[in-house]
């Protein structure tokens, strides 16, 4: 049909892009690509006819952020919707500036995820209930960022994990590499919560994407 939306997805587990083609091909939508990560999915717009792009943000070889810079300077025409798991502001924040025009979390339901493609495809900006909420208390004066006064310096074995945290690694795989037990790993883990201010390991990878910590995530 001529005014079927065409959606590329982007994410690195087949497995979601294969649930949201079972929840958007029909007649309305119609996905006519799916990348893996930034770069594959910069190279398709070149060569499909894209209305909507929806992306995750933690991939490999180019994140979501990346992307978005990359799609609103390079392809203009193109509508995207951040579909993550990631809550936090500071996240929600860099998508937005970024060039997003709307942000939902995967746990949406097949209706909020067509309302979201629907409304962006016609250039309206569209937030799931949670993520307006974020966004609301983060216009209040009483919302401050969740980060200590003080920046408190990481150790090297801190910085390690961290690291591999951000790597995706497992509290196994990171005992495992380090040669310590999981109950050290943990510990280290409730450290960097406490340093850095965040509330959970979501919060740990925005942190270390803040500072610009390590050059591979």
């Amino acid at each position: 049909m001529e005014d079927t939306i065409k959606i590329l997805l982007t994410d690195d587990h087949i497995m979601i892009r294969q649930g949201l083609k079972t929840f958007l091909d029909n007649d309305e939508f119609k996905v006519v690509a799916e990348a893996q990560h930034g770069i594959e999915a910069i190279e398709l717009l070149k060569t499909e006819n894209i209305d909507v792009l929806i992306t995750d943000i933690m991939m490999p070889e180019m994140n979501g952020i990346e992307l978005v810079k990359n799609v609103s300077s390079q392809f203009p025409q193109v509508k995207i919707l951040a579909l993550t798991m990631l809550n936090e502001r500071q996240n929600i924040k860099n998508m937005l500036a970024a060039g997003a025009h709307g942000y939902i979390l995967k746990d949406c339901t097949q209706d909020e995820l067509r309302e979201a493609v629907r409304s962006v495809n016609k250039g309206k900006t569209f937030y799931s209930k949670e993520v307006t909420n974020i966004i609301m208390e983060s216009l209040t004066p009483q919302a401050k960022p969740n980060r200590v006064a003080v920046e408190i310096p990481l150790t090297k074995r801190e910085t390690e994990i961290l690291h591999l945290i951000c790597k995706e690694h497992s509290n196994i795989e990171i005992a495992e590499k380090l040669f310590i037990s999981n109950r050290t790993v943990e510990a280290h883990k409730r450290n960097l919560l406490e340093k850095t201010g965040c509330k959970n390991i979501a919060g740990l990878v925005i942190y270390a994407l803040e500072k610009k910590l390590f050059s591979d995530i």
